[in-house]
């Protein structure tokens, strides 16, 4: 079929692994099928596959982000209340590539802006967990029926959190200076071609100079898990048989920061060596949406209260999405 050749060749890059391969075993003299061999290939292989992804990818996506800057996205959003309102928040998360941390002061521009709270915490939540790039990223890993899940119970669980905070009224609890901040009522400067190709490989040196570290810190435990711990150990520890693997997997993540694209590679070998599927992603979904980092900074423009109502919601909906794709994972793979 063309659609899996495309998807063979475009996504998963069975070129890139096939030279990696003649690097790794002509020039290093090493075999795959051993360790050191198996984890060199596992490394240069992921990190330049998730580079060339990450660079396009961030490259088309920022092209067209450069349509909508904040200005125009906040008279869109405000056009919309209730659970509509949530969904698009949602939904405009999916198409910001920034990581929790960076996804704050957005969120910040949105609130003091008049948005609904409801709203902006949708698109906080779904901004880290879900977008393009690291859907694609997923199915060149994983494939599309776990990417195209992924993405759903992603959107699902930031209109959730979303619409139960609206639900609670927790206003109050936004420290006062988010809502003094107002924005300033300007449309937006009409960008040439040039200008906008520019912006977006801006977006790409500054999205990759901000990533680059936690993409070799995660394809290098990923390799370390893929080719030197024993799976026995693993599944000791996270096998699919243990009830509490999704449950330590989530609390582990959330002290870590890293980028989606960091913990890819660690969500794939965990998988490989026999870890449940929805035990990996627990865990990617904790270090992205979950992270000190980021929980830290929300604490400057939230209460104590409802920075625990926001931990709390995510947390349980992380845990129910693990328990859920550990049940029904091996339809989707």
């Amino acid at each position: 079929m063309v659609f899996e050749w495309l998807n063979n060749q475009l996504l998963r890059m069975e070129w890139l692994s096939n030279l990696v391969k003649l690097l790794v075993e002509n020039v290093f003299g090493l075999n795959i099928q051993d360790r050191w061999g198996g984890g060199l290939h596992f490394f240069i292989y992921d990190v330049i596959k998730i580079f060339i992804l990450l660079a396009v990818l961030i490259f088309l996506i920022s092209y067209i982000q450069s349509f909508f800057p904040p200005e125009r996205t906040k008279k869109i959003l405000g056009r919309f209340n209730g659970i509509s309102g949530n969904i698009l928040g949602a939904l405009l998360g999916t198409v910001t590539p920034f990581c929790s941390c960076s996804s704050i002061p957005l969120f910040i521009g949105f609130t003091s802006a008049g948005l609904p709270i409801g709203v902006t915490f949708s698109f906080l939540i779904s901004s880290p967990l879900v977008d393009l790039a690291s859907v694609l990223l997923l199915a060149s890993i994983f494939n599309w029926r776990i990417a195209i899940a992924y993405v759903i119970v992603g959107l699902i669980l930031a209109v959730i959190g979303g619409t139960v905070i609206s639900k609670a009224k927790l206003e109050k609890y936004v420290e006062p200076f988010v809502f003094g901040n107002k924005m300033l009522e300007i449309e937006p400067e009409q960008l040439t071609t040039w200008e906008r190709l520019d912006f977006a490989k801006d977006q790409v040196r500054d999205i990759v100079r901000r990533v680059w570290v936690y993409i070799l810190i995660g394809v290098g435990i990923g390799a370390a898990i893929h080719n030197f711990i024993p799976e026995n150990m693993i599944s000791l520890l996270l096998g699919q048989d243990k009830w509490y693997s999704v449950l330590l997997a989530t609390l582990v993540g959330v002290p870590m920061y890293a980028d989606i694209f960091g913990t890819l590679p660690i969500a794939e070998a965990l998988v490989a060596k026999g870890v449940g599927l929805g035990t990996a992603l627990s865990f990617m979904m904790a270090v992205t949406a979950l992270s000190l980092p980021s929980l830290i900074m929300l604490k400057k423009v939230v209460k104590m209260k409802l920075l625990i109502i926001f931990a709390g919601i995510v947390t349980i909906g992380i845990l129910i999405i693990g328990y859920t794709f550990n049940v029904l994972g091996y339809l989707l793979v």
